[in-house]
């Protein structure tokens, strides 16, 4: 199966959007997303005709632009908005039409009803060549939007005006600018709201924008002499060489091979201390050198890095609906059809009442331009761009937007240990060796972990490191247990927990024991430092109600000191990877719980929780089954994390209720005339445009 990322123009609401996914459905394609707010689609097939699918989106009214990941961004550049545009064309003519309605400006000739058809046909040209071309097209596919609303609306208007001239009925029956103004405003609004629900993306464009910047790349002449000169890093590719001066963005991600720089790393990580960087580190793509000059290999380019890899998986979870969506979106598919309803009994009724045809007619025009399906339809998507931007500018990466909502709910937090609230380095404290020479232990220890995996091996490999090591014949790791191996003599070796070496020893609380043969060769005390945040992130998750558990396959003893010292609620020791998965899942099933932890051995435990987050590298990204990454490889962020879940739902729901209240007390006051279907139309382009505000305060709002 494989994934298509296409961008599409011309979606104006939800119903837009559920056309779409509709469309795509119907021709047999599986998990479609369509995200209106920034025109992202994405589905899976195994082969797909996609001229035949693009004509077909075309068919409904849109266009396939290109690529999803091409990043373009219709409301930048230099190009004026299709919208804004429209208005100014048809800004002038409806202005002269206004003029006739202020007495003092005494202008006969604006009261020729002919003067005035021409003055409102070009507005109604305009209009319909928009609204009643996608008015159509909508229909036919059963699905109808807003602009049948409009369209419907003008027309009224339009025709009963041409009407009165044609059978010359007076200036009772003139509405001529009833129709354009409503063209004319609905085209403003449609900027304002095309501007307003643009601006919800600014996190993502500063990220994409890192994404195109010039390299300066090494080559070499025919004596084999350095040179260097300028490249687009869009054209580089892995293996290329580059020297990255202070000052400079880094333009792609990369590996130093020469000089030590400070590199400012808070476009992907959130965090605003630099970072010092030498020989063999790596450098992310849209980081900055602030201070020092280095000369790197390039490991990554185009859509491989792991600032493209973030963006889309940003986009990927801002397609992803969320449950309360759902509610949303049925109520936007019948939206229109019982507003017209609405329109049509608001006509008779008020007929029947007043005895009037034109204030009935004029009052069922304004409910129908009233009328807002956008605002429901981007109450949700709306909210969602702006946490999931914010979320990505703090170095936290949301995989879908259902872990973003399903935050609110959390009232478990379960914590791995080492390499979540604690560093994940390790010293040697103590160790002890029995018949056996001190140089020899070391040897074997070593020949063991420099297999692992684990921290704890790591750490061991890194400060007993000797060229002298045995060539074992065989070796493994056994998650939760640790390492074994057999020499090319037979003898079979052991590295690992207590677990192993029960039957020898009845001190349980060293951290590595080592056998042969299945006999103690020793054992090793090991200390890790606790991360620096762990004391203020627990402190919270605790202020907040929610309840902490320590998880870990280490040692009982030394689980219970650090859960005294962080002041965490309960310990669940000596685990499995089995054990780990089968203890998340009962928590799960008692309350939501979040799982924390490094991604490394926590990967099933993570996938199992309500929201797995992981702490691990951002190169590993992709790879990880957590719901939730934290760039920074810390917790300084998880409150940030948790806070952005809450009050993005809280903005979800504010949405909500603005559209559902403004549609539920709007379209009664202009069925009971106390709205003229102008200043309707001006009030439905600003619903959005409330919406639009509320949902980027999330940039701003203190969430923590």
């Amino acid at each position: 199966m494989e994934t298509f990322n296409w961008k599409v123009e011309g979606m104006t609401c939800s119903n837009c959007a559920l056309t779409i996914s509709n469309y795509l459905q119907r021709q047999g394609l599986k998990n479609v997303k369509v995200n209106p707010i920034d025109g992202k689609v994405s589905f899976e097939a195994e082969q797909v005709a996609e001229k035949k699918l693009a004509t077909g989106i075309e068919a409904l009214g849109y266009r396939v632009a290109g690529n999803g990941h091409a990043h373009e961004h219709e409301h930048g550049g230099a190009h004026m908005n299709f919208h804004l545009r429209r208005f100014f064309i048809c800004l002038p003519f409806t202005l002269v039409l206004m003029m006739h309605m202020i007495p003092a400006l005494h202008f006969h000739w604006l009261m020729n009803p002919w003067v005035q058809f021409g003055l409102c046909l070009p507005v109604y040209i305009i209009g319909m060549d928009f609204f009643g071309r996608s008015a159509i097209k909508s229909l036919r596919n059963g699905i109808p939007n807003m602009n049948v609303l409009i369209a419907l609306g003008a027309t009224a208007a339009f025709v009963y005006s041409l009407t009165g001239t044609l059978l010359n009925l007076g200036e009772g029956y003139l509405f001529y600018e009833t129709a354009a103004t409503i063209i004319t405003l609905v085209f403003l609004g449609n900027y304002m709201e095309d501007a307003s629900v643009s601006s919800t993306q600014r996190a993502l464009r500063k990220l994409a924008k890192s994404q195109k910047v010039m390299a300066n790349m090494i080559a070499f002449d025919e004596n084999h002499q350095e040179v260097i000169f300028p490249l687009e890093n869009t054209q580089l590719k892995s293996g290329d060489l580059v020297l990255i001066k202070n000052g400079e963005q880094v333009p792609t991600d990369c590996k130093i091979l020469w000089g030590e720089a400070s590199v400012d790393e808070s476009i992907i990580t959130g965090e605003s201390l630099p970072v010092f960087k030498k020989a063999k580190d790596k450098l992310i793509g849209g980081s900055m050198l602030l201070d020092g000059t280095v000369k790197a290999q390039v490991t990554a380019a185009g859509e491989e890095t792991i600032l493209s890899n973030i963006l889309h998986l940003v986009e990927q979870a801002q397609g992803e609906k969320p449950p309360v969506q759902k509610m949303a979106d049925r109520i936007s598919a019948i939206f229109v059809p019982v507003v017209i309803g609405i329109a049509v009994l608001s006509f008779i009724i008020n007929y029947f009442v007043l005895h009037d045809l034109t204030a009935s007619l004029m009052r069922s025009i304004a409910v129908l331009v009233i009328a807002c399906p956008c605002a429901m339809g981007l109450a949700t998507p709306a909210a969602i761009a702006v946490g999931l931007g914010r979320a990505a500018r703090s170095g936290i990466l949301f995989r879908n937007a259902t872990s973003l909502e399903n935050f609110r709910e959390i009232r478990q937090a379960v914590f791995d240990k080492t390499g979540t609230l604690t560093t994940g380095r390790f010293t040697i404290a103590e160790y002890k060796y029995n018949d056996i020479s001190e140089d020899e232990f070391k040897r074997i220890v070593y020949s063991l972990e420099k297999y692992s995996n684990h921290p704890l091996g790591k750490s061991i490999s890194e400060n007993w490191k000797t060229k002298n090591d045995i060539r074992w014949e065989k070796i493994e790791e056994i998650k939760g247990t640790g390492m074994q191996a057999t020499d090319k003599e037979g003898n079979h070796y052991q590295a690992g927990s207590f677990r192993i070496a029960e039957p020898f020893i009845k001190e349980q609380d060293h951290s590595i024991y080592v056998l042969k043969n299945n006999s103690l060769l020793g054992w090793i005390d090991m200390k890790d430092e606790i991360r620096p945040e762990a004391t203020s992130v627990i402190r919270y998750f605790r202020n907040k109600g929610i309840r902490t558990f320590l998880l870990s396959g280490d040692n009982l003893r030394k689980c219970k000191i650090l859960a005294d010292q962080l002041g965490i609620d309960e310990v669940i020791a000596e685990q499995t990877p089995e054990e780990k998965l089968e203890t998340i899942a009962s928590l799960t099933a008692v309350a939501p719980t979040a799982m924390i932890g490094d991604g490394i051995n926590d990967a099933p435990a993570l996938a199992k929780a309500t929201i797995g987050i992981s702490m691990s590298d951002a190169t590993q990204v992709a790879m990880q089954t957590a719901q939730v990454v934290l760039m920074n490889n810390g917790l300084k962020n998880l409150p940030t994390a948790l806070g952005l879940g809450r009050h993005t739902y809280i903005t979800i729901r504010q949405n909500l209720f603005w559209a559902f209240i403004y549609n539920i007390v709007a379209i009664p006051v202009a069925a009971f005339g106390l709205l003229t279907p102008t200043f309707g139309a001006l009030v439905m382009g600003l619903s959005d445009v409330v919406l639009a505000a509320n949902s980027v305060r999330l940039f701003v709002k203190k969430v923590v």
